[in-house]
């Protein structure tokens, strides 16, 4: 039987060494089953027709606690935090209602003009010639002001969202994790479930606003919580409002100094923004996976699927899938179909913000080509300890006045 690697192995993605093995299993082996790993046996998804039927198929894949969740590695028994894009329909449906309005069309637009606001003051404001850290002073700044502003958080403690997003996704086995433990985890995440709490109370004693606390705390879907899923909920949306966009505002900048011409093919011609921030989504693919868990015996490209089995669909190949994309490992601003991609899911658990994400990356690179800024990479970038988001931690660079 050949032998393949445990690509669930987070050394692969802080190395941004995995490419090569899921070149071979797309190749090989699609659906590969590995019976043996630090998180259980499980299947590996790698081609992107493969993890569309499962993503398409939420009453043979469950997404549910009940079920495992959504990561490779499960919930510690008893420390479950289920959360809508940990549940089936119809609990997810109702839930995710609640909260799709902040991200809707016109809401969107309302935003606009503060997230250029805010992305001119930062930009204008960064230091010249002299060595700082991007994700720290730009991508985790407008991140946490963004967050600030869809929960109606008080602005001056911003950075605390940004920490409480890094607790909940981060590897306890990495030296370098804010947190060290799971029941140090929870501890840190029960700070952050009082802190809203608090806000929670208090708007709920209001008129509806349009603010996600709000929201939660007026709709029949989410105001009744059990603690752990109010902790659950919480620390779904700081990630998911977070670390998309954290992690390609840093990943874009490595793509155009590997990739420079694409990054004059946007200079000469703005209009391909649009395209360019797909485009950057995709080659950043910032959710390196997702699972789910077989609730029936089932048939996936010719394999047999038992019923109780981890299915983790990878989003870091399928977004490499050579029959779907050209050159898949390189950085392509006019890529056919660039929105063909699968770094936001699909179906019913597609990300509820991606406009908001792709918005911000817009403006962000919008307003940096306007004032042809070129921040110079002067170091390596230092990755995350991660199988679940392809994180990039720090970023040094340099602005030339």
């Amino acid at each position: 039987m050949t032998a393949y690697p445990d690509v669930g192995d987070p050394r692969l993605y802080r190395d941004d060494t995995w490419r090569p093995h899921f070149a071979r299993l797309r190749s090989e082996d699609p659906v590969h089953y590995h019976p043996e790993s630090p998180y259980g046996a499980y299947w590996s998804v790698t081609r992107h027709a493969d993890i569309l039927a499962v993503e398409l198929d939420p009453a043979t894949y469950s997404s549910a606690s009940e079920w495992g969740g959504i990561q490779l590695i499960d919930q510690p028994q008893g420390e479950e935090l289920p959360n809508f894009i940990r549940m089936d329909p119809p609990r997810h449906t109702a839930q995710r209602k609640t909260v799709a309005p902040i991200v809707a069309p016109t809401n969107l637009a309302n935003l606009t003009a503060t997230i250029e606001q805010r992305t001119v003051t930062l930009l204008d404001g960064l230091p010249r010639n002299q060595t700082f850290d991007w994700v720290d002073l730009v991508s985790t700044e407008l991140t946490a002001m963004m967050l600030a502003t869809l929960f109606d958080f008080p602005f001056s403690e911003r950075r605390k969202l940004s920490y409480w997003s890094d607790v909940a996704i981060a590897n306890v086995d990495d030296e370098d994790a804010v947190v060290k433990s799971n029941a140090e985890r929870l501890a840190e995440l029960r700070t952050m479930a009082a802190t809203m709490a608090e806000l929670w109370r208090e708007r709920a004693a209001q008129p509806p606003k349009f603010d996600l606390i709000s929201m939660m705390a007026h709709s029949d879907a989410t105001r009744d919580m059990p603690t752990n899923e109010f902790i659950g909920n919480f620390a779904l949306l700081l990630v998911g409002g977070n670390d998309t966009t954290r992690n390609t505002m840093s990943g874009s900048l490595l793509a155009f100094a590997e990739y420079p011409e694409e990054r004059e093919k946007l200079e000469a011609n703005p209009s391909l923004l649009p395209s360019a921030v797909s485009e950057m989504i995709r080659w950043q693919t910032p959710v390196i996976h997702m699972r789910r868990t077989a609730t029936r015996d089932t048939e996936l490209a010719g394999k047999t699927i038992r019923r109780g089995d981890k299915v983790v669909m990878w989003y870091v190949s399928g977004n490499r899938d050579e029959s779907v994309h050209a050159e898949p490992d390189a950085l392509r601003i006019e890529r056919p179909k660039v929105r063909q991609h699968l770094s936001f899911g699909a179906g019913i658990h597609r990300c509820v913000g991606d406009r908001l994400a792709e918005l911000q990356l817009q403006v962000l690179w919008r307003e940096m080509l306007k004032r042809n800024l070129r921040p110079e990479i002067v170091g390596e970038p230092v990755r995350h300890y991660s199988n679940f988001l392809r994180g990039i931690r720090a970023l040094p660079v340099i602005l030339r006045a």
